[in-house]
């Protein structure tokens, strides 16, 4: 057991939580970073015990083009308040991972700045793919590149160039030495090279026990980079579009398909696959934004704090604050808050009272972290699950629909359970718990013991006032534009598969058809197949968004495309 088992990470942007300039003129350092340390003691009391932050390190924009990977950016201080910031955390028992942007640097990196000085000559020109000094660019090199995205201010690293890999291995040793981290999250995990992940993996081996390796991939068997020799985890993309989308269509067996699938696909064992759940990100719209029926933040979150695999919470999200994705800009899914206007937050707002509730819980409970999964109850609107554990066998239940429902589900050993959010208790009559789930609700069904009585006998019954997010957005106040965006970053780093809320639907007339009239497995196939569909169209369009602007015609050439082996291709030839 590993810290990461138990882990529930609270998710930081630095450049966008602090009011950063939008570009760097590479000063003075600005000491950002210190007005974080306030929020270290509110991500503990809503029950985190993990900060992932990032990216950190000095980068001429919204730092993905790294120009020093052992330099904290200027915009938010120097080193030592970096290693403050992490030495604080620790007091407080929160772990630290940063990101690491490993497939590719900026322009100002000193290996890119010493081809253009050097051309041929340069020591450093196989440090990148296909250099090639007979093309040009944009920026009049004399030379062209191969880079990220078809963004030239990104360019690619050659992770297969033995000195590029001793660099960044290198760099992971400094990160631990220096600033005492615990693990990194690697930026664009699914286009890195195998055999370099494997050398960072030995090198986490060795710096510092349990160091963490968590990796952005998207699509895909998950299973190719979540193994003994690469990572140890990788972002669960599958698993975000089900849950808002889940939840939008009325479909909790998309959601549990999925489940299913990637249970499944970590050969049923939820101690070696543990991927990293989330609900949303710096690259994806707020959940509450994209929520059709607001008040589904409720089952929707209990769903990412008990479902097999480590939540994570967005920074803000706890407040429901809005971010929708505009054309060009990730500005407003970046915000600058001020922790002062939620001060209050604990006490006076339902949505972080919630989320407080389901961390408080998710500590509680062994099962929640170590436990197997098991499919209780599936219809499109009510779902119920057990995570078993060592004998405790902890029973889930949400419901997305308008109205209260009652239902009868397998129960464990325990003669008595309670409700980890309300407070109520349920008697076990023959093997099971009759429940009633309140509308577009849930709750985590706890089995009554000594311990678990202590520690809920004063438990504050938790219910979502949706109006608390209308007070909470009017606080928000988007971060400072101080400079003009340097070229080509229009689109902040990366836009990942899943953010469009006007998804096509994943199955038809689900909302009008009664719970009891699913045709079980037939219906169960069909949806999940138009759920992956779906998922591979945003995919594209996700990608082709980056690339420049996407026409009416271009946006309706992927969605009339509806075949699976053939959005599968298009998405590799972008890569």
């Amino acid at each position: 057991m590993a810290w990461y088992d138990e882990a529930i990470f609270y998710h930081i942007y630095p450049l966008g939580l602090t009011g950063a300039p939008k570009e760097n003129a590479y000063g003075e350092p600005e000491h950002r970073l210190n007005t974080l340390l306030p929020w270290i003691d509110h991500i503990k009391s809503i029950g985190c015990n993990a900060i992932y932050i990032g990216p950190l390190f000095e980068s001429v924009g919204h730092g993905y083009e790294t120009t020093d990977y052992k330099k904290l950016d200027c915009r938010l201080g120097d080193n030592q308040d970096l290693k403050n910031f992490v030495a604080e955390c620790h007091k407080k028992d929160i772990k630290v991972i940063f990101d690491g942007v490993f497939n590719h640097t900026g322009r100002d990196f000193f290996a890119f700045k010493d081809i253009k000085e050097k051309r041929e000559g340069s020591q450093y020109r196989d440090w990148y793919c296909n250099v090639n000094f007979g093309g040009n660019n944009e920026y009049n090199d004399g030379f062209c590149y191969e880079n990220w995205g078809g963004y030239n201010l990104l360019v690619k690293l050659n992770q297969r160039n033995p000195a590029v890999k001793d660099y960044i291995c290198d760099v992971v040793r400094f990160w631990v030495s220096e600033f005492d981290v615990d693990g990194i999250r690697l930026d664009a995990a699914d286009v890195l090279d195998f055999d370099f992940m494997k050398a960072l993996r030995h090198v986490a081996n060795q710096v510092k026990p349990d160091f963490w390796l968590m990796g952005e991939v998207i699509h895909g068997d998950y299973s190719r980079w979540v193994n003994e020799g690469t990572l140890h985890s990788v972002t669960n993309y599958q698993l975000h579009k089900a849950l808002y989308s889940g939840n939008n269509d009325h479909n909790f067996f998309e959601i549990a398909h999925t489940v299913k699938r990637l249970y499944e696909m970590g050969s049923s064992n939820p101690n070696g696959f543990k991927l990293y759940n989330f609900v949303d990100n710096h690259d994806v719209e707020r959940i509450y934004t994209k929520l059709n029926n607001k008040a589904h933040f409720t089952p929707v979150h209990i769903l990412m704090y008990t479902l097999p695999g480590i939540p994570s919470l967005y920074y803000g999200s706890e407040f429901g604050i809005e971010g929708k994705k505009e054309k060009f800009s990730d500005a407003s899914l970046r915000p600058a808050l001020n922790l002062e206007d939620y001060k209050n937050a604990l006490t006076d707002n339902s949505f972080t009272a919630l989320i407080a509730a389901l961390g408080r819980t998710r500590q509680q409970s062994k099962a929640l972290s170590y436990g197997d999964y098991r499919e209780l109850k599936l219809m499109n609107r009510q779902y119920a699950f057990s995570r078993n554990f060592e004998g405790e066998s902890v029973v889930v239940t949400v419901n997305n629909d308008d109205s209260d429902f009652t239902m009868t589900v397998p129960a464990g050993n325990a003669a008595e359970y309670v409700g980890a959010l309300s407070g109520q208790k349920i008697r076990v009559d023959n093997g099971n718990i009759c429940v009633n789930v309140k509308a577009n609700s849930g709750e985590i069904w706890l089995p009554v013991t000594d311990q678990t009585a202590d520690k809920l006998s004063s438990v504050t019954p938790v219910e979502l006032h949706v109006e608390d997010a209308a007070k909470t957005v009017a606080a928000v106040e988007p971060a400072p534009q101080n400079s003009t965006s340097a070229p080509q970053t229009a689109t902040t780093e990366k836009a990942p598969a899943a953010d469009t809320s006007s998804a096509p639907e994943t199955t038809a007339n689900k909302a009008a058809a009664p719970a009891t009239a699913v045709p079980a497995q037939t219906a169960v196939s069909e949806d999940f197949e138009k759920g992956k569909i779906a998922g591979l169209q945003e995919a594209i369009l996700a990608i082709m968004e980056k690339n420049g602007p996407v026409t009416d015609q271009m946006r309706k050439d992927v969605t009339d495309n509806v075949y699976h082996d053939s959005l599968i291709n298009w998405i590799k030839s972008f890569r």
